[in-house]
């Protein structure tokens, strides 16, 4: 399909909510529930035709194109289901043929099987023996799977007994008319249903003889026709799904209307407290996340049902051992805005140790590894977006099993255009890295022998936090500031003599009067010519996107960065440590040097910056934070070093604490004040990006957020800017192409 008939199909289904596939299951125990009164008579004979119009060729109902356990289970239970109306003799037959010559792969412990497979198809063979129906297949092999059944419903799985008794209910129907079906019954929602499983929910209908099982049922038959899906409503969880794959994918830009009207449905059911997303872990955690990373005003109280790890330990979840709600709970729990948010600090705690605990179990199937060790390695404040949506669209998979008792399929369009704009962002790429290195020539950087000169370094660094395509300009000027900035700050710390530290804030400072001052040294006259045309560069294209000269602003910017590195070198050459972090943080919060970085490429995000917004205090705010939170990073992994040459340092000045004296200890509650430092301006970095009615733009917000996640990633490590994980990481976003399996 061409790129654009892609999206018309995607954007149908997110619009449409996507019309949920046929269960072949399901739809056959629905027609297996009989008229109130009338025994003999299908409530439901509308479900039992769809089975007769449905059996495919080879005998076997279904959608796979290759012979698995959710193929048998469903035919299997169409054959009960034709049985026991006495209709379809043919049909039976074919399907009891097909069921004969594949059984081999019920028995097989190494095929995926859906949720329950032993209990539901023993059931369903025992209930096709007290029909007379007979399997072509050994009496051996029939004991086989009855033995597995046993071993089933013997076992301790995971979790507790409450989260057995909610499996087994889950399940009920293949337990059959001999449970307790009073066990059953509490876990019926409003809506009447069970789980909002239409297959245990008729289960409940034919042995109980539940009025609400059978209203839901009826509401179901009446929307759907003749055969129902494999769960429903499913409407909120499986649009949001669709919106975080396309957010994994790295293709939500191109469906953002849509995604909005997503986002508006859902808030809608958050405020109503809606059951569909408050009574489902998964749902209520993706929607939590969603909600407040896009702007929406919600509290964390909704989540407060999942504040101690026996919500988990007590589901249907941790029986099974799914793990993609407990890593849902995870990515939620950091969608925090304040120290004081209890409820999220112990979903984030419990879900984190449990799913380290489940990846030394070894027992979970290696994309989910690679998915989990990614989001506990790289939090939300330290993700790499670029390389998420490289590795999720390496690991898609078009047909997946997931928490339901039949299949469940993902959306081939979505991994086609993905493929397609991950390529071609990837040329993209490639083509502004060479610009990048072509300027550096120009400008005779890679002269300057003492500094890191390292354009891949500083263009993945640009890459980050502004990956869309679109965004060329921004992406350009970012590198180019984050390689001067490098090189300005390698002669600050050590490199460069103090007649040449001055000589550079000066001139920095005259700006388009530096020539009345001078230069005492080449590499000073090429450090600052490179700084200036730079600047002037990116200042001439902004005027033209902003209709008005930041220049002066630009420029301000960069002489503050300097000024603070000038103080910083100032006390390492007289070996002062600053008595306080206040006195500390005047300096190293400019020397940090995001203020040339970050506001430059604000300007070319193609939205109006209005000097209003640029002289805020909320945009001060959000530069301010995004440089505490990397200069306390720098200053945290890079203690010892800075602590041998004299620098001052963060974590130096919270132990000296001004009277220069320090004990081990004094410098390992040091550390943790920093780390505790770094915590609360990330969670305020977060509520003012993702707040709405700001006055700055949100785009511009999410840049400085974007700029503490930089940090936070490049800052894991002391050496980090070039460590050789880097250089890996950087060529496989921008050089490497696409592994796909």
């Amino acid at each position: 399909m061409h790129r654009d008939e892609l999206k018309a199909t995607v954007r149908k289904q997110l619009r449409e909510g996507g019309e949920p596939s046929p269960s072949s299951y399901d739809t056959a125990w629905v027609a297996m529930v009989p008229l109130r009164g009338f025994p003999h008579a299908p409530c439901y004979p509308q479900c039992v035709q769809w089975i007769l119009d449905n059996q495919q060729p080879d005998g076997s109902w279904g959608q796979s194109a290759q012979v698995n356990k959710d193929i048998l289970l469903s035919t299997l239970a169409c054959v009960v289901a034709l049985k026991r109306w006495n209709t379809g003799p043919n049909h039976i037959r074919r399907g009891l043929r097909f069921i004969g010559r594949n059984f081999s792969v019920v028995m097989d412990g190494q095929s995926v099987s859906p949720v329950g497979f032993n209990i539901t198809f023993s059931g369903l063979l025992k209930l096709a023996s007290e029909m007379g129906l007979e399997i072509p297949v050994i009496k051996t092999d029939i004991d086989g799977i009855f033995y597995l059944r046993e071993i089933e419903l013997a076992r301790d799985g995971g979790g507790t007994v409450a989260a057995r008794k909610a499996f087994m209910a889950y399940v009920s129907e293949g337990l059959g008319r001999r449970h307790d079906w009073n066990l059953v019954m509490p876990y019926q929602r409003n809506n009447g249903s069970l789980f909002n499983s239409p297959s245990t929910t008729a289960a409940a209908a034919i042995y109980s003889c539940n009025d609400r099982a059978l209203d839901y049922l009826g509401s179901l038959t009446s929307k759907f026709g003749g055969s129902v899906p494999v769960i429903y409503p499913d409407n909120v969880y499986s649009q949001l799904c669709m919106v975080n794959t396309l957010e994994k994918m790295g293709i939500s830009s191109d469906f953002a209307s849509e995604i909005q009207d997503i986002l508006d449905m859902t808030y809608s059911c958050w405020m109503q407290n809606e059951e569909e997303i408050m009574s489902d872990m998964a749902t209520c955690a993706k929607a939590f996340r969603l909600l407040r990373m896009n702007g929406y005003d919600i509290t964390s109280d909704g989540m407060g049902q999942f504040a101690e790890q026996s919500c988990y330990d007590d589901s249907i979840h941790a029986y099974v051992n799914d793990i993609q709600p407990l890593l849902e709970l995870y990515r939620s729990s950091q969608v925090r805005f304040s120290e004081d948010d209890l409820i999220l600090e112990k979903i984030g705690s419990w879900s984190a140790k449990l799913l380290k605990q489940q990846l030394s179990t070894r027992k979970i199937s290696k994309p989910l590894v690679q998915e989990i060790e990614y989001a506990l390695e790289f939090p939300i404040f330290a993700t790499v977006e670029p390389l998420e949506h490289k590795g999720n669209i390496e690991r898609f998979k078009t047909n997946s099993f997931q928490l339901l008792k039949s299949g469940h399929c993902a959306n081939p369009e979505i991994l086609s255009l993905a493929i397609d704009k991950f390529g071609s962002t990837q040329s993209i790429f490639q083509q502004e890295l060479q610009e990048v290195n072509r300027w550096v020539k120009e400008h005779r950087l890679d002269e300057l022998k003492f500094a890191r000169i390292l354009p891949l370094h500083a263009y993945f660094c640009a890459v980050v936090p502004l990956f869309p395509p679109e965004l060329s300009a921004a992406r350009v000027a970012w590198s180019q500031n984050a390689v001067l900035t490098t090189a300005v700050d390698d002669l600050f710390d050590g490199e460069g003599s103090m007649e040449e530290l001055r000589n550079l804030v000066e001139v920095i400072e005259k700006w388009d009067n530096h020539a009345e001052v001078g230069f005492v040294s080449e590499r000073v006259e090429i450090l600052f010519k490179a700084v200036y045309n730079t600047t002037r560069g990116i200042g001439a294209v902004t005027a033209q996107l902003q209709n008005r000269s930041v220049m002066d602003h630009l420029a301000e910017l960069w002489a503050m960065a300097v000024r603070g590195m000038l103080t910083e070198a100032e006390w390492r050459m007289s070996k002062y440590i600053p008595a306080t972090m206040e006195e500390y943080m005047s300096a190293a919060e400019y020397s940090f040097a995001y203020g040339p970085i970050i506001p430059a490429s604000a300007y070319l995000l193609g939205e109006p910056l209005p000097e209003e917004a640029v002289r805020s205090e909320e945009y001060t705010r959000l530069l301010q934070l995004a440089s505490t939170v990397g200069r306390l990073i720098n200053d945290a992994v890079g203690v010892e070093r800075e602590m041998r040459v004299g620098k001052p340092n963060s974590v130096v000045v919270q132990a000296a604490g001004g009277c220069g004296a320090m004990s081990l200890a004094a410098v390992e509650a040091a550390k943790e004040e920093v780390r505790r430092a770094i915590r609360a301006a990330r969670w305020e970095l977060q509520r003012l990006a993702f707040r709405d009615g700001a006055v700055v733009p949100r785009r511009c917000r999410e840049l400085s957020w974007h700029g503490g996640k930089v940090a936070s990633f490049f800052y894991r490590e002391e050496d980090a800017y070039t460590n050789e994980t880097m250089w890996t990481m950087a060529n496989a976003v921008i050089v490497d192409p696409l592994q796909l399996q």
